[in-house]
C-alpha cells in the first residue's frame, strides 16, 4: 500500500490508470486459452453479473465483492433490504436526518452509494441518502455489492460502490410459486405473493408484497412515537419472451406505494396529517446473440418517484409542513460484449440519461442529462493471471467532463491461494439539492441555497433590505461547482482449501472537491446565508477480514471483522498544528486537542464484526440461523464547537451487539414455518431509532 501510494504521488492519478490500462489492452491479447478459465461461466453456483457487466464466477474477480443468496436472506427471516444488509461485513446502514436509513461501505456514506434493481438505477434521496427500508427482499435472486469505485462502469454516485438487487427468474415450465404471511412484534406484518410459470418460449413473473407496522415509541416522555404507523405495497410483474434462438425480449414494471402517518407535536400543538411515497420502474431489454463470441444488448428504463407530506393544525388548519418532491429519470442504454480467440472479454456501451426534479424550496421544475461511453476489457494474461481494465467517459450538462478509469488484477498463486489488486478513479456529481435549493426557515430565519441560484437570490435578498452584509466575492460564485471525487484502492488475498473459506483485504479511499455548505452572507436578522463550496478533502482506510469453516456436513460457523480510519485531512493537519481546542466536561477548562483526541467522521464505528452458525438439519427438515452482530461506539454530531469529533464530545453512542435468530420447519410437503426474534436480548438506545428492542416474528410459508 505504501508503495503504490509513492508511486502515485510521483504523477496524476488518473493517467497513471489509463497508462496501465492502455499497455494491460495490447499486451498478451494474443495469449493461448489457459486451461482453467475463470472468464468463462457455465454451470456454476455463484456468479454475479455487477462488477464487471458480464457473467463472472464470484470466487475468480480481482474486486472487492460480496453476495447475498436467496437462501441466505429465506433462512434469516429478514423482510427488508436494510435488514439482511446490515448482517453483511463492511456494510452498515445508518439512519439520516430523516430517518430514512441507509446503507455505509467501507466508511463511505449512501450518498456516494449506487442502488440498482436489475442493473438500473433506482432514485429518490431526497436528503441525499436512499431509504434502503422501501424494498422487500420477497423475491429477490440474490443481491450483489460490489465495493470500492465503480464509476468507471456505472457513472456518478458509484463512487463508493454499488448494491445491485437482482429478482428471481422463471424457470420450469410448471406454475410454481409461493405465498406467505408474517406476524411480528408492533404488530408487523409482511405478506408476500409470488408466482412463476414458463410455457415454450414464453415466461412471466408476478410479485405481490404488503408490510405494515403499528409503529413504536423509544421514549415514552416526548409526544408522538418514535416511528408511526404505515403501510406499503409493492408489485412487480417480469416477462420473458425468446424471439428466436438469438433475439430475447425481457421487461419488467414495479411499483411500490406507501402511506404513513406524520402526526407530530410542536409548540405544544398537535398537528396532523400523512406522508406519502410512490415509485414507478419500467425496464425493457433486447439480447441479441449476433455471432457465438458476439453479443449486444438494448435496454429503455424509466423510473419515478414522488413524495409528499402536509401536516395541519385540525383546529386552526395552520400548516406546519407541505412538501412535495417528485423525481423522474430516463435511460436508453445499448451496450456489446465480444469475446476474442483467447477467451479475453472486450465489453463497450454508451447510453443516454435524462434527470428531471420538481420539489418544494425549487423556484422551478430542473433537469440534468449526460451522455456517456464506458468499455471494459478482461483477460488472463498468463495462466494464473486475470487483468480486468475499463474507463468511462461522462459529459454532464451541469459540470465538467469525468474520466473514470480503473484496473484490477488477480494472481492464483496455487489452487488454494489467490492475491487480488484494484485501483479506481469515481466521482459524484453536484445532487439536485446542491444546485437549486431555495430554503428560508421561517422558525429560526437562516437561508440555504443552491450554488446555481444563490447570486440571483442574493441580490433579491438585498434588494428587500435583509443582506447585511456578503462576505464572498462574486467570483467565487461564479466558478462552477465541481464534481466530488475520489481514488480507491484494494488489496486483499482469498484462501479456499476444504472446509476453510477465507477473504481478507485492505482498503483506502481518497476523497477530494467533497461538497458542503458554507456562509456566504449576514442577514440583517442575525441570521446566515448558505450556500455550497468545494473544500473538503477525507479518507477511509482499513481492512475486511471474512472467514468460514464448516466443521461437519450440516453445520456452518462464519465470521466478519472491520477496522475502519475515516477522517478529515483539514482537521487532521489542523489538530497536528495545535489549532484545535475543547472544554473538557469533566474540569471545565479549555484544553488542546491532540492527534490521539481526534475521533474521526460522524457515524463511523472504528470496530464491526458479525458471527454466524447456520445448522441444517436434513432428517428434521429444519433449520437454525444465528447472527451475532457488533458495532463499537461512534459520534451523531459536533458538541463542542471546535467543527470536528473529539473524545470531548459528549454525543457519543455506546458500542452494541444485537443477536438475531431464525429457526425453520418443513411441516408436510409445501409448508415451511418459520419462528425468529431480532434483537434477541431486548438492546435499546434512544439514539438508535431503528432498534426498538426485541421483534419477535412468526411466519408461515405455503410453497406449490
Amino acid at each position: 500500500m505504501q508503495l503504490l501510494r509513492i508511486i502515485l504521488n510521483k504523477m496524476n492519478h488518473k493517467q497513471l490508470i489509463i497508462n496501465i490500462i492502455i499497455l494491460t489492452s495490447f499486451f498478451n491479447v494474443q495469449s493461448q486459452q489457459t486451461e482453467r478459465d475463470t472468464t468463462k461461466v457455465t454451470r456454476i453456483p455463484e456468479v454475479v453479473l455487477t462488477a464487471t457487466r458480464t457473467v463472472r464466477q464470484l470466487s475468480s474477480l480481482p474486486l472487492p465483492v460480496s453476495l447475498v443468496t436467496q437462501n441466505t436472506i429465506a433462512t434469516s427471516g429478514t423482510v427488508r433490504l436494510n435488514e439482511i444488509l446490515n448482517e453483511q461485513t463492511g456494510i452498515i446502514t445508518v439512519a439520516d436526518q430523516s430517518g430514512f436509513e441507509g446503507v455505509q461501505i467501507q466508511g463511505i456514506a449512501s450518498d456516494y452509494i449506487l442502488i440498482l434493481i436489475d442493473g438500473v438505477p433506482l432514485v429518490g434521496r431526497r436528503s441525499g441518502n436512499f431509504d434502503l427500508s422501501r424494498l422487500t427482499v420477497g423475491n429477490i435472486k440474490q443481491i450483489e455489492v460490489v465495493k470500492g469505485p465503480s464509476s468507471s462502469l456505472y457513472g456518478s454516485e458509484a463512487l463508493g460502490g454499488v448494491i445491485n438487487i437482482i429478482t428471481e427468474k422463471p424457470e420450469s415450465q410448471d406454475l410454481t410459486g409461493n405465498t406467505s404471511y408474517r406476524i411480528g412484534s408492533f404488530t408487523q406484518q409482511d405478506i408476500n405473493f409470488d408466482i412463476k410459470q414458463g410455457k415454450d418460449k414464453f415466461r412471466y413473473a408476478f410479485f405481490a408484497n404488503r408490510f405494515s407496522s403499528e409503529g413504536y415509541d423509544l421514549n415514552p416522555d416526548a409526544d408522538g412515537q418514535t416511528v408511526n404507523p404505515f403501510e406499503n405495497y409493492t408489485l412487480n410483474g417480469r416477462l420473458y419472451y425468446d424471439l428466436s434462438d438469438k433475439l430475447s425480449l425481457f421487461s419488467s414494471a414495479r411499483f411500490y406505494d406507501q402511506v404513513q402517518d406524520a402526526g407530530f407535536v410542536f409548540n405544544n400543538t398537535q398537528f396532523e396529517g400523512d406522508s406519502k411515497e410512490r415509485e414507478w420502474n419500467a425496464h425493457m431489454r433486447l439480447d441479441h446473440e449476433w455471432q457465438e463470441n458476439l453479443s449486444a444488448s438494448y435496454e429503455l428504463y424509466y423510473t419515478n418517484y414522488t413524495a409528499n407530506e402536509k401536516l395541519l393544525d385540525p383546529i386552526s388548519n395552520n400548516i406546519l409542513n407541505d412538501s412535495d418532491f417528485d423525481q423522474k429519470l430516463f435511460r436508453p442504454e445499448i451496450r456489446g460484449t465480444y469475446t476474442f480467440k483467447n477467451n479475453s472479454k472486450l465489453t463497450s456501451g454508451a447510453g443516454f440519461q435524462y434527470d428531471e426534479l420538481d420539489r418544494t424550496f425549487f423556484d422551478e421544475r430542473v433537469n440534468f442529462n449526460s451522455q456517456y461511453l464506458y468499455a471494459q476489457y478482461d483477460i488472463n494474461l498468463l495462466d494464473r493471471l486475470n487483468v480486468i481494465a475499463g474507463v468511462r467517459f461522462d459529459n454532464h450538462s451541469e459540470y465538467s467532463n469525468q474520466l473514470s478509469p480503473k484496473l484490477a488484477v488477480r494472481y492464483r498463486i496455487n489452487d488454494y491461494l489467490a492475491t487480488k489488486v484494484s485501483v479506481g478513479y469515481g466521482f459524484k456529481a453536484p445532487d439536485f439539492r446542491q444546485l437549486y435549493f431555495d430554503f428560508t426557515n421561517s422558525a429560526v430565519g437562516y437561508t440555504v441555497l443552491g450554488y446555481n441560484v444563490a447570486i440571483a437570490r442574493l441580490q433579491e435578498l438585498q434588494q428587500l433590505g435583509q443582506i447585511l452584509d456578503v462576505v464572498v466575492s462574486n467570483s467565487d460564485l461564479e466558478d462552477p461547482l465541481e464534481a466530488e471525487s475520489s481514488i480507491g484502492y484494494n488489496i486483499g488475498a482469498t484462501y479456499r482449501k476444504g472446509k476453510w473459506n477465507s477473504e481478507i483485504n485492505f482498503f483506502r479511499n481518497d476523497f477530494s472537491n467533497l461538497i458542503d455548505t458554507r456562509i456566504i452572507a449576514r442577514k440583517t436578522n442575525g441570521q446566515n446565508v448558505f450556500s455550497y463550496v468545494n473544500f473538503d478533502e477525507i479518507y477511509t482506510t482499513g481492512l475486511e477480514l471474512n472467514t468460514s469453516y464448516r466443521f461437519i456436513k450440516n453445520l456452518n460457523i462464519s465470521g466478519g471483522y472491520q477496522l475502519l480510519f475515516a477522517f478529515d485531512k483539514t482537521k487532521e493537519d489542523q489538530v497536528k498544528n495545535g489549532e484545535v481546542f475543547a472544554r473538557d466536561p469533566q474540569t471545565n477548562q479549555t484544553v488542546l486537542v491532540n492527534r490521539s483526541d481526534y475521533f474521526g467522521l460522524v457515524n463511523r464505528s472504528r470496530h464491526n464484526a458479525n458471527f454466524k452458525v447456520f445448522y441444517d438439519l436434513p432428517t428434521m427438515k429444519a433449520n437454525v440461523n444465528l447472527r451475532v452482530l457488533y458495532r463499537s461506539k461512534y459520534v451523531l454530531f459536533d458538541t463542542n464547537g471546535n467543527g470536528l469529533i473529539d473524545t470531548y464530545d459528549t454525543s457519543f453512542v455506546d458500542g452494541f451487539m444485537t443477536t438475531n435468530i431464525a429457526a425453520s420447519k418443513r411441516i408436510y410437503e409445501h409448508f415451511t414455518l418459520q419462528a425468529g426474534a431480532n434483537n434477541l436480548f431486548n438492546y435499546t438506545d434512544e439514539n438508535i431509532p431503528t432498534l426498538p428492542g426485541i421483534q419477535g416474528y412468526l411466519k408461515i410459508n405455503y410453497q406449490f
